[in-house]
């Protein structure tokens, strides 16, 4: 599909003919690879912007640097005293396209012609401005921050701004202060004479993202390694855990049983064929035990004996069994158990690193032994919401007697998080030590526009932060086994935190899934592959009352009540204001991110769905009435609306959040120049098996209204 879509080209309204240069977006994209880059690009991780840290349905990159191109360039159509034929309008057509197809390849980001290409397109923005300065681009709703991210590689003024301080952090963190420290050589000693010649981009930065973490990683492992013990293996040699599996258990309620049975989603371990592995409970007599019996857990290994559809786990859909009287358990016991605190923990099995290949091992006596710490002083206290953190599931993880955010954490997961919060205050410190001595000046705070030693340090803080905030999505009991691919699946696999029986505590000191170090690494790459130019801004503003003056919008606002970003934010908000506040007191003011004036449809915050809905759709017009009031005449703008996968089954493509959208809009005093469908979600991740999946997005070309 190279044409708009749904509205046709150049017709801004009745009674309104387009007076400034129509842009390619009103007219034409080169669709197709834009929709195959954009899906390809969920499999890309390798310093991958959206890897920096997690944030909930970001829009592909691809798609963002395409849109933004397209949105600023004038079609060959606007300049018939150029292209004064059809044939010389489509050939100058295909030669815009060829740009775009070749700037949404991820490759292109990254090889010997990626400077040449972003100064080609940087060069037909500027021949499209008016003067030659092309309009600084706003994105009021940044979120993960993919489109001011591009807005920047694309050399443009890029302007950031969202009411979670979270997302600003990821936008500072991506926009604003990887240019500030650009061609500047690493601080730590010995470090800038570890290779030869300059340190471009943020290089330099990245490097000491390393480095610091690794300073980081081994204090940790002074003061807490003991609590990570390697494993033993069968033939007495010993082996790094990769992870501890362990089952929550409640006390049977049959009289006659009452053993501490476990709660088990599924016994299997890993199901590569050949390497099958699964947990075999056994009930045992142990007098000191509850009811005078225990179940005990081992390993088994092959196919026969391996659970079935019929034995695998104890709990289902309808709630639990006892493992030892088969006693049918329902959930509102299980519940009421959990809200009394007197849901336990019981370690099943011991995963470690063999020799290429993963080792599945009973839990010993002193693995269980060195989990047992007690909770440490200083942690987050932070209640958590008493409504559903996602409007797909209906019940919250409350429920079963988790109150505050730490209460999904065991206690040596508090412990790691923690040690590394407070080393990341200490990693500051030595930061400012290291920069000094390298002669740079003292000079002021970040947060105060600051560029030496004390900037620095909170720049390099800033990231080590987020690294142990990374780690608490994988550093929580309700991580669970990835049975088939033998690696633990996060927090967030999907947009909500569901309960989960069985889960897997992470060895934060490994090199495996979720250890600390592996989330700097992430970091660092995303840093190194920056291209740090130019600086842009990132502010906490509400989108209903900021500024829009000298701006462009190009935006990926939220959508009714697909997630609920501020109550899924606060779990890594607690951490992070225990890392960072003094680096930015501003961001971490609150106790917890701000969600009154938050625009998503909440029906638990606004007195029912319908009265939610009604607060959405007068919030969502308030703000584009208000850009509406600085919009520029010669350029449209851009707003992303991702239809769900409910839409799309009940209702079709005309479903009636789309056309409450368009109304709004309208209503707004815009007019629809273009819509793009841009198909940019995989169907293979988890979301995508419930009604909150986002199946397609479209992008609106928005032009002013006249009265």
């Amino acid at each position: 599909m190279t044409s708009a879509g749904a509205v046709q080209p150049g017709i801004l309204g009745r009674n309104h003919q387009v007076t400034s240069p129509r842009k390619l977006i009103e007219v034409s994209l080169p669709l197709e690879v834009i929709n195959r880059e954009s899906a390809r690009e969920k499999s890309i991780r390798h310093g991958h912007p959206s890897t920096l840290h997690l944030w909930w349905a970001r829009r592909p990159l691809a798609a963002a640097r395409a849109v933004l191109f397209a949105q600023l360039v004038d079609d060959p159509s606007s300049h018939p005293e150029k292209f004064p034929t059809i044939e010389a309008q489509a050939t100058e057509r295909e030669r815009l396209h060829q740009i775009i197809r070749d700037l949404v390849v991820w490759e292109n980001l990254s090889n010997d012609k990626t400077e040449a290409l972003f100064k080609r397109a940087h060069d037909e923005i500027v021949a499209s401005a008016p003067g030659g300065k092309p309009p600084a681009i706003l994105d009021p709703f940044a979120g993960g921050g993919t489109i001011p991210l591009e807005a920047q590689r694309l050399g443009l003024e890029a302007h950031a701004s969202d009411l979670n301080p979270v997302a600003v952090l990821i936008n500072k963190a991506l926009i604003e202060i990887p240019p500030k420290f650009a061609g500047r050589p690493p601080v730590f000693p010995g470090a800038a004479e570890s290779r030869m010649g300059a340190w471009p981009r943020a290089t330099g930065l990245a490097e000491d993202v390393r480095r610091y973490g690794a300073w980081m990683r081994d204090r940790a492992e002074e003061r807490i390694g003991h609590l990570y013990p390697k494993a033993t293996l069968p033939d007495g040699s010993k082996a790094t855990v990769i992870a501890w599996i362990w089952a929550r258990t409640v006390t049977c309620p049959n009289p006659a049983c009452g053993i501490e049975m476990p709660l088990v989603r599924s016994w299997w371990l890993g199901k590569k064929k050949g390497k099958e592995a699964y947990v075999v409970p056994t009930v045992v007599d142990d007098a000191a035990a509850t009811g005078g019996r225990r179940v005990e857990f081992s390993v088994g290994h092959g196919t026969a004996g391996a659970p079935t559809a019929d034995s695998d786990g104890t709990v289902g859909r309808q709630g639990a069994r006892c493992i030892a009287c088969q006693t049918a358990v329902a959930f509102p016991y299980i519940r009421a158990e959990g809200q009394a605190q007197r849901m336990g923990q019981q370690l099943m099995a011991v995963a470690a690193d063999g020799n290429r290949r993963r080792v599945y091992l009973a839990p010993s006596k002193e693995q269980v032994t060195l989990a047992e710490v007690p909770k440490p002083d200083g942690v987050p206290t932070q209640v958590m919401p008493d409504h559903s953190l996602s409007p797909a599931h209906h019940q919250t993880i409350r429920i079963y007697g988790f109150h505050q955010w730490t209460d999904l954490f065991a206690n040596r997961q508090l412990v790691a998080l923690t040690t590394f919060s407070d080393l990341v205050v200490e990693a500051r410190e030595q930061i400012l030590k290291d920069a000094l001595s390298t002669g740079l000046p003292e000079g002021t705070q970040l947060v105060s526009g600051g560029t030496d030693a004390v900037a620095y340090a909170d720049g390099v803080a800033t990231y080590l932060g987020l690294a142990t905030s990374r780690m608490a999505d994988y550093s929580a009991s309700t991580c669970s086994w990835h049975s088939s691919r033998e690696i633990i699946r996060n927090v967030f696999a999907r947009q909500a935190i569901p309960m989960v029986w069985d889960y897997a505590e992470s060895n934060v000191l490994s090199d495996s899934t979720g250890n600390h170090f592996g989330q700097v690494s992430w970091i660092a790459s995303v840093l190194a592959a920056s291209r740090a130019q130019p600086a842009g801004t990132t502010a906490q503003r509400d989108a209903a009352t900021r500024s829009y003056a000298d701006t462009l919008v190009s935006t990926d606002p939220p959508y009714y009540d697909n997630i609920g970003y501020s109550d899924l934010s606060d779990f890594f908000y607690v951490w992070l204001r225990r890392s960072l506040r003094e680096v930015h007191p501003d961001l971490f003011r609150t106790l917890l991110v701000p969600k009154t004036e938050e625009l998503v449809a909440n029906p638990y915050r606004h007195g029912g769905k319908d009265e939610a809905s009604r607060f959405f759709e007068t919030g969502f017009e308030h703000v584009f009435s208000r850009a509406r009031e600085a919009a520029r005449d010669d350029y449209p703008i851009t707003v992303y609306y991702a239809f769900k996968q409910a839409e799309l089954d009940a209702e079709g493509v005309v479903s009636t959040g789309w056309a409450t959208m368009l109304e709004g809009m309208i209503r707004s005093g815009w007019t629809i120049t273009a819509t793009w469908p841009v198909r940019s979600e995989l169907a293979n991740r988890m979301i995508a098996s419930g009604s909150n999946a986002l199946a397609s997005s479209i992008v609106l070309v928005l032009r002013p209204r006249e009265s």
